[in-house]
């Protein structure tokens, strides 16, 4: 049975990881969860914006299941188990809509990754955030070390880095580790609202604009500002064609 589940909600689908006992992240659920997210980066004219969610109570994702990693160290794993953390991670990046972490308890390793992955990170009050792969005498091997410290800070992120300490939501609301915390009784349900507030905005204006954000993190600062003005002239000449009737 696969552990992800996909439902939609209007513009809005919503990919729900559930794999008892502790939602740890094994590479058949990393490849999954990459042929779920191309599937739906071709789906643009249905699918504005991608949420993830847990099925389990009080957990997001924990890490990457060390059985798996066991076999990646012995050469048993294969190729396409190998690359599933990075295929995955990569389209949480690059497919046109926005994704969506939806964190209600812990997100720890490779979950805390999958989540940095996402264009918005939202959060629960209880939600705690996690790298402690130092600990085990390892380092973040999900994009941890380098994703987080241009979130919050090279600073913020080695210290959260090499304690491997978790960061409780008003923490991380604070340093920019997450966007909002929802309050509400119902958290899925508010996650939900909270996203379909995005998806209610032009689907071209938001591929536009989540490409311009992930080009600006990456790209020198003239090529992202060439970038952006490259959307901004596209997206003004379809608006101007579509005012005139052409």
């Amino acid at each position: 049975m696969s552990t992800w589940t996909s439902d939609r909600f209007g513009a809005v689908a919503v990919l729900t990881f559930t794999r008892e006992p502790g939602n740890f992240m094994d590479f058949g659920s990393m490849v999954r969860l990459g042929s779920l997210l191309e599937d739906l980066g071709r789906q643009t004219d249905e699918v504005k914006v991608v949420m993830l969610a847990s099925g389990l109570d009080d957990t997001f994702i924990d890490h990457a299941e060390l059985s798996d990693l066991a076999r990646a160290g012995a050469g048993l794993a294969s190729e396409e188990e190998l690359g599933s953390w990075s295929r995955a991670l990569r389209l949480l990046e690059e497919i046109p809509q926005p994704t969506v972490a939806a964190v209600d308890g812990l997100a720890s390793g490779g979950g805390n990754e999958i989540a940095l992955a996402c264009t918005l990170r939202i959060a629960s009050p209880r939600s705690r955030f996690q790298q402690p792969e130092v600990a085990v005498g390892i380092i973040p091997g999900g994009g941890g070390s380098v994703r987080l410290p241009r979130l919050i800070g090279s600073g913020r992120a080695a210290e959260a880095i090499l304690t491997g300490r978790p960061v409780l939501a008003e923490e991380a609301l604070n340093v920019g580790w997450v966007n909002t915390i929802l309050t509400g009784a119902d958290f899925t349900q508010e996650a939900l609202r909270w996203v379909e507030a995005i998806a209610g905005n032009p689907a071209p204006a938001l591929h536009a604009a989540k490409h311009s954000v992930v080009a600006g993190s990456r790209l020198p600062f003239g090529e992202a500002m060439a970038t952006e003005r490259r959307l901004f002239g596209e997206l003004t000449a379809g608006n101007a064609a579509l005012a005139s009737g052409s």
